[in-house]
């Protein structure tokens, strides 16, 4: 993976501008934070992000492969607020499942998510270089 960063632009803090990648390519379905039995844990945003990358990490894993393969993010979360506030526990559980790879990201605050108790949904976009 090749990050795109323009000359002269400073680097952004937890993710890319842009990446180039070559591959097979993996689309994740935005995911939540409840479990594989969609059970909620928590109504706590730290604790259903670490589930969301849990959750993401599972399917990764399931078409061959892992978090360093992700190429793009997109973040939806029902409070800024409780994001802000929380953004060091939110940031503990990425590094610790995802990594400190340099996806592109986008997070957006949106006004709610179709299942009432979900704080955030994150779908990704994965790409396993090609062998060789």
């Amino acid at each position: 993976m090749q990050v795109l960063l323009p000359q002269g632009w400073p680097r952004p803090k937890g993710y890319a501008n842009g990446v180039m990648v070559s591959g097979r390519q993996i689309f994740v379905a935005g995911m939540i934070g409840w479990d594989a039995h969609g059970v909620f844990h928590t109504d706590e945003l730290a604790g259903q992000v670490r589930q969301a990358l849990q959750n993401i990490v599972a399917v990764l894993e399931e078409g061959g492969a892992k978090p360093e393969h992700i190429v793009r993010m997109t973040w939806y979360i029902t409070d800024k607020q409780a994001y802000m506030a929380q953004q060091a526990e939110i940031g503990k559980a990425y590094r610790e499942l995802i990594g400190s790879f340099n996806a592109a990201m986008t997070a957006v605050q949106v006004v709610a998510l179709i299942e009432d108790r979900a704080k955030v949904e994150i779908e990704v976009t994965a790409v396993v270089p090609d062998a060789g």
